[in-house]
């Protein structure tokens, strides 16, 4: 059985200006979302995997490529919907 010495109890944390403290940091109002720039290539990639995906589950059969794409797409923009709270662009 391991006893506990002094030396592995944590020092105390180092003292913070107010620059460094988070509740200094800027804050968003409830009414403005934090909003992530996402370029046409970030969600190209995330709806490309998205058809992938569902091309996989599919077992990659053939005649079904547009069908993903759409369906991924519809997911990815949902997602983004929801992830700005719901408003428009």
């Amino acid at each position: 059985m391991a006893t506990r010495r002094s030396t592995d109890v944590p020092a105390d944390p180092p003292v913070l200006s107010d620059a460094q403290r988070p509740s200094a940091r800027a804050r968003r109002s409830p009414t403005d979302p934090a909003r992530v720039a996402l370029t046409g290539e970030a969600r190209r990639a995330m709806i490309a995997e998205g058809a992938y995906l569902r091309a996989e589950r599919r077992g990659f059969a053939p005649g079904h490529e547009t069908e993903d794409w759409l369906a991924a797409e519809a997911e990815v923009n949902a997602l983004l919907k929801v992830g700005h709270g719901g408003s428009s662009q």
